[in-house]
């Protein structure tokens, strides 16, 4: 069994700052620390439901090189391999070889959710809102219709209350959630202490992988339209040229394509 663990970084437990989660500042060695010991809990737990090749793919965008490369590969469970890539879901080949089951590590919620910690899409200063054929998504929805593209079910997601809620609305009640912390404001929550989060989510992945016909994989919807509303005008104007993409608005830009994948390339690569 091929097991894809798709992690980020602001749904971890102990994390609630955004200097846990930014390259280079003192606090965030300590976020490093506890989200490769959540990426290991659910590796293990993937070992033990029977998984033969693990790959890991860091989604967190930390800045400068640190981006997508904030795990800490000395400490890093060996029954694994590990992707650090330059542009977020540029990495697909684990993908196109066929892949069983996806876990997600570490969510967190879409931008605007109250009680989401730390909760953005994509970039906190510049994206408001996402839609996918009019669904409003998440970077759940976007690494969760990055694996649909090659038939992949995402059959795990953990992070805080906001972000597993998000995911069951979104994938399905049959998906597995594992909670570790539960919001009380963007910068505030009530967590599990480290070990416990990382017993929490070996036992979710275990089970999630012994059930993954529990969740198909998410597809937007084919033709599909992505729509992107900014904070801001001028972050539209960069898009004026791109084939496929129109400014439908002052803040907003419609990618348009016979499929999620083509419509998603169009306007973020």
């Amino acid at each position: 069994m091929k097991v894809f663990v798709v992690s980020d970084m602001e749904g971890v437990a102990g994390i609630v700052k955004w200097q846990q989660v930014t390259g280079g500042h003192a606090m965030y060695d300590e976020g490093r620390r506890l989200y490769t010991g959540e990426i290991n809990a659910a590796v293990r737990g993937a070992k033990a439901a029977g998984a033969t090749e693990i790959v890991v793919m860091d989604c967190h965008g930390a800045g400068e090189g640190w981006t997508f490369n904030s795990l800490l590969p000395e400490e890093l469970d060996p029954a694994c391999e590990y992707v650090v890539q330059n542009e977020w879901t540029e990495y697909v080949e684990y993908l196109e070889g066929g892949v069983d089951a996806a876990l997600f590590v570490g969510m967190h919620a879409m931008a605007g959710t109250r009680d989401g910690v730390l909760a953005h899409t994509v970039s906190g200063s510049s994206w408001w809102r996402l839609r996918f054929n009019g669904t409003e998504v998440g970077e759940t929805g976007i690494n969760a219709a990055l694996c649909g593209t090659w038939s992949c079910p995402v059959v795990l997601v953990t992070g805080d209350e906001a972000a597993c809620r998000e995911g069951r609305k979104l994938l399905g009640e049959g998906l597995t959630t594992a909670t570790v912390k539960k919001g009380l404001g963007r910068f505030s929550a009530r967590q599990l202490p480290a070990a416990r989060a990382q017993e929490v989510i070996e036992d979710a992945a275990r089970r999630a992988l012994g059930e993954r016909s529990a969740v198909p994989p998410y597809d937007p919807g084919s033709p599909c339209e992505i729509l992107v509303d900014f904070n801001t005008s001028d972050h539209v104007e960069k898009y004026r040229y791109r084939p496929g993409v129109e400014i439908t608005d002052a803040r907003q830009i419609a990618s348009r394509a016979d499929d999620w994948w083509t419509a998603w390339r169009q306007f973020y690569f």
